[in-house]
């Protein structure tokens, strides 16, 4: 069965925009791809843990290693600030903006304001905060001097097509992998209400992928919710609400840190609102993407590790790559990114229904391509013939492992593993240990990976170095 009609060859290439919330995240992501990367500061950008762009010195080596690559680097500014941060903004912004970075992606009007006075040439991308889902808004923007328009991710690709036929000047830009919010393009209380840590100040704590117990209490002659204690009944999570006490009930959630406070469920019209969506993961419409003529993809997770970087834009530079030359996506770049650590994966609000073709797909790839981070190689001795490797995750003699390198990946068999004196080792217990191993000089700055699946897992297309 055909998986999907190839398209024409003479599409232009999109952007592949990458996260970077550190220096070494920032190296990894243009080594396996990206053409682009964003970063921000902590005072002004919506993500202040894991951030290491707070220092001058650091962001000015992410640009100019950036630059040195003939890539780009966006600066993310894109609060929703209070008086106080909008009085210093431009002053505090001043040494950051002459290090030339190539845009900033902001959200506040006030802000863009600030920034069209102080730095008339900047160019300023509208950020996904924003929430720009229609033609009429992006026209808005466009004359206020914004260039590129990153669009909010509750539109589906027919609606991007739409606002690309309908704003052809406009740079666009889309979402295509990370994490996603219960909240409107991430405008989320949650963090907030439960521990006064703002998601729109850029100290969001994920309120929403705690873990919650759900308990049925009773409603009293006033309507008010009864704790489970006080009404008597607490049927708890998985157990049956005898049918005498449906009409009398509520339903309330129990975080696992806050024993004892119980939040209840409300209901409306539209129904019930759950929280913690699964990922977006969108690599089956790149090829749409392409012919639609969106100008960057972007990959969500600044708080991420390396490993999850290089992953991603080595995946997507390859989709985007074979949709550009009229190929059909290659399946095997899902179960790749199925070994990244997830939430199960959504293609979120791009496609109302998966079509039949792209769920055989999704369905056969996604569990034989299974791995797991296990560790990275630093160095190689030539005398004992053996790599370092900076243990993540525990694995073992045996195991069948993928060697990803920005120069294309290779499977390898474990036959030899040592410690720093010598001994033979079996297994590599975890993280916060160094072993040697098996595998070649050309494997250095490499992540390695463990396969889950039982069967023999062929070497990826992307395999262009030789381990021997």
């Amino acid at each position: 069965m055909t998986l999907a009609a190839p398209v024409s060859p003479h599409h232009r290439t999109p952007e592949l925009l990458a996260p970077a919330g550190s220096l070494a995240m920032l190296q990894t992501a243009l080594a396996f791809g990206a053409t682009a990367v964003y970063a921000g500061q902590p005072r002004y950008s919506l993500r202040v843990r894991n951030n290491d762009f707070g220092s001058l010195d650091v962001l000015r080596a992410g640009i100019e290693h950036t630059h040195a690559q003939g890539k780009k680097f966006y600066l993310v500014s894109n609060i929703f600030p209070h008086g106080n941060k909008t009085q210093s903004y431009v002053k505090n912004m001043q040494p950051v903006i002459a290090l030339k970075p190539d845009a900033m992606i902001m959200s506040d009007p006030g802000l863009i304001m600030l920034a069209r006075e102080a730095w008339p040439e900047m160019e300023i991308h509208l950020s996904v905060q924003a929430n720009t889902v229609n033609a009429a808004a992006v026209k808005f923007w466009s004359k206020v001097g914004i260039s590129r328009v990153i669009l909010s991710r509750e539109l589906s690709l027919d609606q991007v097509a739409q606002i690309r036929q309908d704003c052809p000047d406009t740079e666009l830009e889309v979402f295509v992998h990370g994490a996603l919010c219960i909240a409107y393009s991430g405008r989320c209380l949650l963090s907030g209400y439960f521990n006064h840590r703002d998601a729109n100040q850029g100290s969001c704590t994920n309120s929403c992928r705690w873990d919650y117990k759900t308990h049925a209490a009773q409603v009293d002659v006033s309507g008010d919710v009864l704790s489970p204690q006080r009404s008597g009944h607490d049927y708890g999570q998985g157990s049956t609400v005898p049918a005498e006490a449906q009409q009398s009930i509520a339903y309330l959630l129990e975080e696992s840190q806050r024993p004892g406070q119980y939040m209840p469920i409300e209901e409306d019209e539209h129904g019930t609102y759950v929280m913690n969506s699964k990922d977006l993961r969108a690599i089956e419409h790149v090829q749409r993407l392409v012919e639609i003529g969106v100008d960057s993809l972007k990959i969500e997770g600044r708080t991420k590790s390396p490993y999850y970087v290089a992953r991603t834009a080595q995946a997507y530079r390859a989709a985007i790559d074979d949709a550009v030359a009229g190929r059909a996506l290659n399946p095997e770049l899902l179960g790749q990114l199925e070994g990244l650590a997830n939430r199960g994966y959504t293609s979120g609000f791009f496609q109302r229904h998966t079509p039949e073709a792209t769920q055989n797909y999704l369905r056969g790839y996604s569990e034989s391509g299974r791995s797991l981070y296990v560790g990275d190689v630093l160095a190689f001795d030539t005398k004992r013939g053996l790599a370092q490797v900076n243990v993540r995750n525990k694995f073992a003699v045996g195991d069948r492992l993928e060697i990803i390198h920005p120069a294309g990946n290779v499977d390898a068999m474990l036959t030899r593993m040592e410690n720093a004196d010598g001994t033979s080792m079996d297994v590599a217990p975890g993280s916060g240990h160094t072993v040697w191993v098996d595998l070649p000089e050309a494997a250095v700055g490499a992540f390695v990976a463990r396969y889950l699946a039982d069967e023999p897992v062929a070497a990826p297309s992307t395999t262009v170095f030789d381990m021997a």
